[in-house]
């Protein structure tokens, strides 16, 4: 992986083609697009990620996460990289439970309108959604980062 951020470009747009594809084959139309955002959820779990990884100290690991391939790293600094793209991801899960636990609680705190709760439960839903989501994004950025470190360590045999 020369650039990674070709990569993550390419995942991006091969998600949303998917997504689209799926969205729009079911006959539901433009309007099901909606459905799947929720600016609450979303807000909240990078509200978990970004100030955990700072107070973590990991924050400047996690940027350089973007350049493994593209600059020159140490072994130290790629393991260190490695370190914080995986707190990313540990971050990402947590925050994913925490979310869809605060939309449970609210949902059950609403249970006397049933004509809501069809769309609270999705909302529900959707944090376990932009979990994987950031989690497919998160992936490449860890595997190039190994494989940097791998050809590092070959090269200084």
């Amino acid at each position: 992986m020369k650039n990674i951020r070709l990569v993550l470009i390419g995942e991006l747009i091969l998600f949303i083609v998917v997504f689209l594809i799926c969205v729009l084959g079911g006959n539901f139309g433009m309007s099901a697009i909606y459905w799947f955002l929720d600016l609450p959820s979303l807000l909240l779990i990078v509200l978990i990620i970004v100030p955990g990884l700072l107070i973590m100290r990991e924050w400047g690991n996690f940027i350089k996460a973007f350049s493994v391939g593209i600059k020159p790293f140490s072994l130290l600094e790629l393991k260190n990289i490695i370190g914080a793209v995986d707190a990313a991801q540990k971050l990402t899960i947590y925050a994913a439970l925490f979310t869809i636990f605060i939309s449970g609680v609210l949902l059950l705190g609403r249970l006397d309108d049933p004509y809501i709760i069809g769309s609270n439960l999705a909302m529900c839903f959707l944090a376990g959604l932009y979990a994987v989501i950031i989690e497919f994004l998160l992936l490449p950025l860890r595997l190039n980062a190994e494989r940097k470190m791998n050809e590092e360590m070959d090269i200084g045999e």
